[in-house]
């Protein structure tokens, strides 16, 4: 008799649950644009979720803990002139998040660590380089400040957020309109998908394809979904791959492995109503004291419930074998030491003592002076040159009393903030 050889291993008992209720997000409009994005993103510290807005676009963006009933009048983040189509945070800086529109534009915002008592409405930086819709954003996994964005002009753009350059232009690679793109784990490549049912591996700095034939797949997996676009989460710590079908109302999730047959199927997890979108934390803000190894935000019509997925363990102990070293929040390199070409591994960090969001840090603008790269021309020239440093004095003296100015309705607001939850504790103590 022949005996059937079980595969060990430890995620083969991987479950999911979702959270209670009272820790769901609850009365949320959440948009009904129809675009293949995840409409949602999570990081430790905050919940963003692209939200129905008249007028334009725009997202909420809670803090975790602010569970429960969402009021339908908290701060939005607005600015775009059309529908807000993807967001995405940024990896080395918790309260920073870019946003990408229907308006051809891309957005990058400073959040505060307190909540804002009006709508967000200026960014710190407006990206404009794209002639059409832009539908995916993604930022570099290793090198600060570098953000790629892809628009229906079939182009993608790298930016240096930092200056508000852009540091190169992909635009003749993709015949037809962009359905995705990621990077690997170095930022070194990137990898693609199209309308013309190709995917492509590709070098940004070299503005070349590297490998886009793949006839013969590794593996095959036929998926019982339904007609939604499939949104992929990959987890390189556990080797597993998360496939969230939108529309769909399940989380089917497979191990990876070296040998044949390389893919294998672990277990779904399955729920009454389609999701809307799906946003995945990463793994420094799990709680690792539970053994979980994965959280989804699943988006509902009306509201946002984490999906938590766990290895079962007895011990109360740190599972080192669950949690290796994971990318951490500081960036390996600098915008201009990628784009010279220099790579760089993720700067990891250990999760046995838990992990705490580093408090607000400030992103910080450099644009170029256009004094200092267009000097006038003719016969006036010396008498501009006299005039450039009187010029330049003034600049900066306008930038410093802009700063002070922008610090001192940061104090107000945080003044008003402040007065509003005392005036809220004398009406509770006086019920």
């Amino acid at each position: 008799m022949s005996r059937r050889v079980v595969r060990q291993s430890k995620f083969r008992h991987v479950f999911g649950q979702a959270a209670k209720a009272d820790q769901a997000y609850e009365d949320i409009r959440v948009s009904k644009v129809t675009w293949d994005s995840a409409f949602c993103a999570v990081n430790p510290k905050f919940l963003a979720i692209i939200v129905e807005a008249g007028g334009g676009g725009a997202f909420i963006v809670l803090p975790l803990a602010k569970t429960g009933r969402v009021d339908k009048n908290y701060p939005l983040v607005t600015g775009h002139t059309g529908p807000v189509l993807d967001i995405d945070w940024c990896p080395h800086n918790d309260n920073v998040i870019a946003s990408a529109s229907d308006d051809t534009t891309v957005m990058v915002w400073q959040i505060p660590d307190y909540t804002p008592v009006r709508n967000i409405t200026e960014p710190v930086i407006t990206l404009e380089g794209h002639s059409k819709r832009v539908g995916i954003l993604s930022w570099h996994p290793t090198a600060r400040n570098v953000l790629l964005s892809a628009g229906g002009d079939n182009v993608i753009i790298i930016w240096n957020v930092g200056t508000g350059e852009v540091l190169l232009s992909l635009d003749d690679i993709h015949p037809d309109v962009i359905h995705s793109v990621c990077w690997n784990s170095n930022g070194s490549l990137l990898a693609t998908t199209c309308k013309d049912k190709t995917l492509r591996i590709i070098d940004p700095r070299k503005s070349q394809v590297v490998a886009n034939n793949f006839e013969e797949p590794v593996a095959l997996q036929e998926m019982d979904t339904s007609n939604g676009v499939l949104l992929p989460f990959y987890d390189p710590d556990s080797s597993i791959v998360y496939l969230c079908g939108k529309g769909d109302s399940s989380i089917r999730y497979f191990e990876i492995t070296d040998e044949p047959p390389f893919v294998h199927y672990l277990n779904t997890f399955s729920s009454k109503e389609p999701q809307r979108g799906m946003g995945f934390m990463p793994k420094r803000g799990l709680d690792v004291s539970k053994c979980e190894i994965a959280r989804f935000y699943k988006l509902h019509e009306r509201k946002c419930e984490p999906i938590i997925m766990t290895v079962p363990r007895k011990s109360d102990l740190f599972q080192d074998d669950l949690y290796p070293d994971t990318p951490g929040p500081e960036p390996a390199l600098e915008a201009d030491e990628w784009l010279s070409g220099q790579d760089a591994e993720p700067v990891l960090i250990s999760l046995k003592e838990g992990y705490v969001p580093p408090k607000h840090r400030e992103l910080r603008i450099t644009k170029r002076n256009i004094l200092d790269v267009r000097p006038p021309a003719g016969p006036r020239r010396s008498q501009s040159a006299s005039e450039a440093p009187l010029l330049q004095h003034t600049l900066e003296t306008l930038l410093e009393e802009i700063k002070a100015l922008r610090e001192r309705v940061q104090a107000q607001e945080e003044r008003i903030t402040a007065l509003e939850n005392m005036l809220c504790e004398l009406v509770d103590g006086t019920d």
